[in-house]
């Protein structure tokens, strides 16, 4: 992959004890997370199904920020055949980008730089979960009125739900702003 320009669509913040996140027109980005954002902080607690170390073990901070394709939540949208497309706060996530393709399977360590100088890198996919799909179930008709099932969410979004990552630099993103994503650089002695 070389280096790919999109640009910021839309972003979200959500605060402690919400699913769904709030649109802002931009997000203040720092070294443990995004100002005011349940997810901030250079520590969390791990999850018993996906994480390496036992339920509740104080581990790094790997999801300090969360950012989906627009294209792929206007798929999903259709797909589930929504009267209401989902924005990227609807699902949790921070942030939506425009014009990257294949965004969700950039791999771990690929940087996203904002033309105002904020680096994020991204640590890995962000799987969707039964949490949120049923969320989506049970708040989004459909146009043909046929309700949701629990898992419809799942489905949909599989390999297209996004991304999480760290702050590397931190600063102001805004919405409209062009960002440039371009794949992990090796180090010159690794480089041939």
């Amino acid at each position: 992959m070389g280096t790919m320009q999109g640009r910021v669509a839309s972003a979200f913040l959500g605060a402690p004890g919400t699913l769904r996140k709030d649109n802002q027109t931009s997000l203040e980005f720092t070294f443990d997370g995004i100002a005011g954002d349940r997810h901030r902080g250079l520590t969390r607690s791990a999850w018993a199904l996906t994480d390496k170390q036992p339920e509740g073990t104080e581990r790094r901070n790997e999801r300090q920020w969360s950012a989906v394709a627009q294209e792929d939540l206007d798929l999903v949208s259709e797909k589930l055949n929504l009267v209401t497309p989902l924005a990227a706060g609807d699902v949790a996530v921070n942030l939506s980008i425009e014009g990257v393709p294949d965004f969700s399977r950039l791999s771990r360590g690929t940087t996203l730089t904002f033309a105002g100088g904020v680096v994020l890198m991204v640590e890995e996919y962000n799987p969707p979960c039964s949490r949120m799909s049923l969320f989506v179930a049970e708040q989004y008709p459909t146009r043909n009125g046929d309700p949701l099932a629990d898992t419809d969410f799942i489905e949909a979004s599989k390999f297209c739900r996004g991304l999480v990552g760290v702050v590397e630099v931190p600063g102001t993103v805004s919405v409209g702003e062009s960002v440039t994503v371009a794949p992990e650089v090796l180090p010159k002695w690794l480089r041939g």
